[in-house]
């Protein structure tokens, strides 16, 4: 920091050799004191008055030197003008009231110093008695910000005694003087009180003189320093400052139990402090410390290495500069986030899986519907088929991802009669959809050898018993109808199936069920089947359990709905009622999907349905 402050003083200086360079400060620090102003106002003026007159700096200052540098006067500032003028002209300034002492030549160069240090800082040059104890201190430098104890600006203090301050002779901060001067150790006093503000002070050995700074800390409310640390705790933050002119640094509380460290050490030199830094946070690190210099406060987060862990720590910092922009005091603000930080990164990661999650299901939604749409084809428009038309409509789950396991077969056989199907496999995924395919195939491969309702059913117990050996708790429910054209007739059989429903004159109603066990369950089951006339006029529902029955609701509930819905097909659209009824109907259980058969006698005026039968 020594290089910045040259540099700070350094642009007060004119181009002139070392000669001149000596009266110039003497000629400076002598009218600053005499006019008791900056000494860059004194140094300003003296070149003014150099180019206004066509006269060098140096010859100037000669002058002033001739004139002043004798027993300085004291009392009543006079004015910059006058006294450049006087010694210029020769004419004598103002008589002398007070004498006080003449100071050597480098005075001025540590008042261009204390010019720029921010807060109150004066330099003051010791008297001494015969026995060599301090017996005054004179004011020879003071900062812009300092104010005396008795309330007045140090600037017109300059060059008179301390002795003339009440309270300070004799006091304990006068004793701290004369042990700071007798030994070159820093000392700080206590703090004290001065009237109605409290002051502490420091001070310092500089050549012969003494270097004090001091601070006022007006009184506190009561309680005011227990909430700041309360605040502190609370926001798991402290604060910190650097004085780059003394090299004092000051922590919190708070920021030695951040960085878990014994105030007895106090802060962080510069090599512990990256001793514990993460290397991998030295570009951020660098990228402050260019904002920094470009006078920006900074603002960044990088970790640290605190009792066996890593800490994210946040710091905002800025600078209190100088008039050339160079620091001076450097004040902070750091807050542990590492607990936000790791919920961070931990939804960081939770939202890394749900995306690779959304990813998969999207994948394994595009192959199950690849794989529903081969193992159970949808119609494009309803199946004209010997005597009847038939609306399919399948509703899949919720859950897209998943193949569900209902199913259906329409299709008409040898002797010219048609056999209608419609089933549910428990569960869902890759197990219920084989299952399902393996029905759907075997009856439209038994049909070929009988088309009796009951037969097929067992049949296809038979089958799903093989498989539950291999599959445990495997079942299906089913109901096969066989429509007679030419009887109008219609035999059917089902097996633990929700029964069928009839509309038929504006009224809708469930069919009666005969006896059927689910598939899989009895091992030689017996499924009685059951006649039907089927004229048209009529509506038969086929149907899976997912259009009924609901985990909020009880099955009642939802096929006095489902009837509901039917009824309402009917009379909204009675000589057509097919595409009414399939857009109308909502599957009750959204966990699982739902298949639907809509099935009515033709009369050969029955019109083209597609366009009801869009999916919804």
């Amino acid at each position: 920091m020594n290089g910045v402050y040259a540099e700070a003083v350094g642009y007060l200086r004119p181009a002139a050799g070392e000669a001149g360079r000596s009266t110039i400060d003497r000629a400076v620090g002598l009218l600053a004191g005499r006019a008791r102003c900056r000494v860059s106002e004194a140094h300003r003026h003296l070149l003014r008055t150099a180019a206004d007159r066509r006269q060098e700096v140096v010859d100037v200052a000669a002058s002033v030197l001739r004139l002043l540098d004798t027993a300085d006067p004291a009392g009543r500032p006079e004015s910059l003008p006058r006294l450049v003028d006087s010694a210029l002209d020769g004419t004598p300034p103002v008589p002398p009231i007070a004498p006080i002492r003449r100071f050597e030549p480098w005075v001025a160069m540590v008042q261009r110093v204390v010019d720029v240090v921010p807060g109150m800082t004066a330099f003051f040059v010791p008297e001494r008695d015969d026995r060599g104890a301090l017996s005054d201190l004179i004011w020879a430098a003071a900062s812009p910000e300092a104010i005396a104890v008795n309330g007045l600006p140090a600037s017109r203090l300059l060059g008179t005694r301390v002795s003339g301050l009440p309270g300070v002779v004799g006091s304990e901060r006068w004793t701290a003087y004369q042990s700071v001067l007798d030994s070159g150790s820093p000392a700080e006093v206590a703090p004290f009180r001065a009237g109605d503000a409290v002051f502490s002070v420091r001070a310092h050995r500089l050549g012969q003189g003494l270097v004090v700074n001091w601070t006022r800390r007006d009184t506190e409310p009561s309680g005011a320093s227990e909430r700041l640390a309360r605040t502190e705790r609370l926001g798991n933050l402290g604060w910190g400052e650097w004085d780059l002119v003394s090299g004092e640094i000051y922590w919190s509380p708070q920021l030695y139990r951040i960085y878990q460290r014994d105030p007895v050490l106090g802060p962080h030199s510069r090599e512990e402090a990256d001793a514990i830094a993460v290397a991998d946070d030295e570009s951020l690190r660098t990228a402050a410390l260019q904002a920094f210099e470009r006078h920006e406060t900074i603002d960044i987060t990088t970790r640290v290495r605190v009792g066996g862990r890593i800490k994210h720590l946040r710091t905002v910092a800025d600078a209190v500069r100088d008039a050339a922009g160079h620091p001076l005091r450097v004040y902070g603000i750091v807050q542990d986030v590492t607990d936000s930080e790791a919920g961070a990164q931990r939804l960081a990661e939770v939202e890394r899986q749900l995306d690779e999650q959304r990813r998969t299901l999207d994948a394994e939604h595009k192959m199950a519907g690849e794989l529903q749409r081969i193992i159970l084809p949808l119609p494009d428009g309803p199946i004209e088929l010997p005597g009847i038309k038939v609306a399919v409509r399948y509703l899949p789950a919720g859950q897209e991802g998943l193949v569900g396991g209902d199913w259906y077969h329409a299709a008409e056989l040898r002797d010219g009669s048609v056999l209608l199907a419609i089933g549910d496999v428990a569960g869902h995924g890759t197990p219920a959809a084989t299952t399902m395919a393996q029905l759907r195939h075997a009856v439209r491969a038994l049909s070929v050898t009988t088309g009796d309702p009951g037969a097929l059913l067992g049949h296809l117990n038979h089958l799903v018993c093989d498989l539950e050996r291999e599959t445990p708790e495997l079942s299906a429910t089913a109901v096969i109808a066989r429509f007679d054209p030419v009887r109008r007739e219609l035999l059917w059989a089902q097996a633990g199936h929700p029964p069928p429903l009839l509309s038929r004159r504006g009224r809708t109603a469930p069919l009666h069920r005969p006896a059927g066990p689910l598939l899989g369950v009895v091992e030689n089951a017996v499924y009685p089947t059951a006649r039907l006339d089927f004229h048209p006029g009529d509506l038969l529902l086929l149907y899976t359990d997912g259009l009924v029955e609901h985990r909020r609701r009880g099955l009642d509930d939802g096929l006095a709905s489902v009837i509901a819905a039917v009824d309402d097909a009917v009379r909204a659209s009675p000589e057509q009622p097919l595409g009414q009824v399939v857009a109308r109907l909502r599957q009750a259980n959204p966990d699982d999907d739902t298949c639907i058969l809509a099935v009515r006698p033709t009369t050969g005026e029955t019109r083209d349905l597609r366009t009801h039968l869009r999916r919804r």
